[in-house]
């Protein structure tokens, strides 16, 4: 089958620049079908000028020009440009890369990830040559241009005004999807409860599993003085960086040790001591994943925006380490409190209770990350990809459904021509 794949970024070694989940679910995607015999061509927006096309691991990576006033995540501080850039990014009808790439790798679907730079263009120009579209949902692009539904501290219940008009052809664009698949039952209901995704065909969730490559998970030992909670991922505001570090700053340093690890600046790094400046904690920069898990005994994951379906979770199941989440977007629906993890309100306070408690029954630490390495019934990354093969097949037999029935009315036309030849 021939598959092709676009995402906003696309890690390769010469465009190696990551900034969440989507693009690293993108890649180990994109490897996973080709491992299984799958043709798959990936096209992502350029990141320079001029990019040529970069074959990474047996896949060819083509570069789409990004038609815009700067290049997705860019920093820019003015409001006006970045309002700019959004507006271009709606309007957007034209995507030559994408019709080039189909009219000469002839997919039989294409498979759309995060569409910043891109636009909703490709689905646009992928269906009027008569390619199925199917998109992944894994943030907000169709209704925020910022992606998040988060403002001013606080995750957005509505859609603002500004947000409106700034997505208001992104959310037409939908017409031309023949599936659509929300990492998490959250981040689809969002959308539909707002309308979207009416005229298309197939909605349906396929949730996240662990990208890392599968290994032998790590028991803990058990600890009755101190435990070690872990954070990984984006320091940002919305993933609920600032809250735990003001949660931390009500706990007790000698039970309660802080693992951080992720890209921050020394600058940030100092103010964020400052929210916490007797806590123990340490800042370990951006590592492996499997350096982070075996330090830590408890993950905690403190979002306070509806996060479609953070990584995090299933990380940390893969490597057998209870988590602490929030009630916010996807984890809810993979979290079964007292089990497989524990779930709390989102406020400092909420926390830090919540961490005190784990805390003091380090055996129930114990319990549960033996529960979740012994789980022979994991939800994994092949199922994954054989969620979405599933998918593919139904799409190309709808397309060739398609196909097929003109072609049988055509003899029955051609029959009823000759019929009104014949003398009666």
């Amino acid at each position: 089958m021939k598959i092709l794949l676009t995402s906003t970024l696309y890690p390769t070694p010469h465009a190696p620049k990551i900034v969440g989940g989507a693009e690293i679910f993108a890649r180990r995607f994109a490897e996973g079908l080709a491992q299984r015999g799958d043709e798959v061509e990936v096209i992502r927006a350029a990141s320079a000028p001029e990019q040529a096309r970069e074959l990474c691991n047996g896949i060819n990576v083509y570069s789409a020009p990004v038609r815009n006033v700067y290049l997705p995540f860019t920093e820019q501080k003015n409001v006006m440009t970045r309002s700019i850039w959004h507006a271009i990014d709606d309007w957007q009808i034209h995507a030559p890369t994408i019709a080039e790439r189909i009219q000469a790798f002839k997919p039989d679907v294409l498979h759309t990830n995060n569409l910043s730079g891109l636009t909703t263009a490709i689905w646009r120009v992928a269906a009027r040559l008569g390619v199925p579209v199917l998109h992944t949902l894994h943030d907000y692009y169709l209704t925020c241009p910022r992606c998040s539904r988060f403002n001013n501290g606080r995750s957005c219940e509505r859609t603002c005004t500004s947000c409106g008009i700034l997505t208001y052809h992104r959310k037409r664009a939908t017409r031309w999807l023949s599936a659509v698949v929300g990492v998490s039952e959250r981040v689809l209901s969002i959308h539909t409860d707002m309308g979207m995704f009416a005229e298309t065909p197939i909605r349906t969730v396929i949730r996240n599993a662990s990208t890392e490559p599968p290994r032998s998970p790590y028991p803990r030992p058990v600890c009755t003085t101190e435990v070690t909670f872990g954070f990984i991922g984006r320091l940002t505001e919305e993933k609920g960086i600032d809250n735990l570090m003001r949660t931390l700053a009500m706990l007790p340093p000698d039970r309660i040790r802080m693992m951080i690890a992720g890209r921050v600046s020394d600058e940030e790094q100092q103010r964020l001591r400052k929210l916490a400046p007797d806590a123990r904690i340490e800042f370990m920069g951006f590592v492996s994943p499997d350096e982070f898990y075996r330090q830590v005994d408890v993950v905690v994951a403190p979002s306070i925006w509806h996060d479609p379906g953070p990584l995090v979770v299933a990380d940390a199941k893969a490597a057998g380490r209870p988590l602490l989440g929030t009630r916010f977007g996807g984890m809810p629906e993979v979290i079964k409190h007292g089990v497989t993890g524990w779930l709390t309100e989102a406020d400092p306070q909420s926390l830090a209770e919540s961490m005190l408690e784990i805390a003091a029954n380090p055996h129930k630490i114990d319990e549960i990350s033996r529960r979740l390495i012994a789980d022979t019934n994991k939800w994994i990354f092949s199922d994954v990809l054989s969620s979405y093969k599933t998918l593919y097949e139904q799409l190309r037999e709808q397309r060739m459904s398609s196909v097929r029935a003109p072609m049988a009315e055509a003899p029955q036309r051609t029959a009823v021509a000759k019929s009104r030849l014949l003398p009666r």
